[in-house]
């Protein structure tokens, strides 16, 4: 199957997939909270975010389909104490039915390019603590643990 990877160049072809985005965040939110995503969050972020140099938005899809088969976003993490801001990859997702076909590595390998070609050289990723899959295949691509969060509720 032939993939097209598309950069989402313009803000009001971003916020036209916002709400994709809002339901592919919410899927992986549900691992770390019970509270619903908030309503039109990924607009939010666009509106705000989509000038910063860490944002890249990224979609997958064949030719002939409208709709993408995949999506990833990243954005600015900052570091309250240092000021350090660190792109993270914010959105991930690959239709279930083009899982385990390495969609999911093209997008980020074409990201960590475009980063670099921005003159940033890291990427961070959120994952749950016990989600030893996720772990390891941001292992295997070439991420490495380091921070560790808690959280008091």
């Amino acid at each position: 199957m032939k993939l097209d990877i598309r950069r989402i160049d313009s803000l009001p072809a971003a916020v036209a997939l916002a709400p994709l985005l809002d339901r592919c965040a919410a899927q992986f939110w549900r691992e770390f909270s019970d509270q619903p995503w908030p309503e039109g969050a990924s607009e939010r972020f666009l509106r705000r975010w989509f000038d910063a140099p860490q944002t890249v938005l990224l979609t997958a899809s064949e030719p002939a389909r409208a709709e993408p088969w995949a999506v990833c976003l990243s954005g600015p993490l900052e570091d309250p104490l240092r000021g350090e801001v660190t792109p993270t990859l914010l959105v991930l997702h690959v239709e279930a039915a083009l899982r385990r076909r390495g969609v999911a590595r093209e997008l980020v390998d074409e990201l960590t390019s475009i980063l670099q070609q921005r003159g940033l050289t890291r990427l961070a990723a959120r994952v749950g603590h016990n989600d030893d899959a996720l772990i390891s295949m941001g292992e295997r691509w070439g991420f490495v643990r380091a921070w560790e969060w808690i959280v008091r509720e």
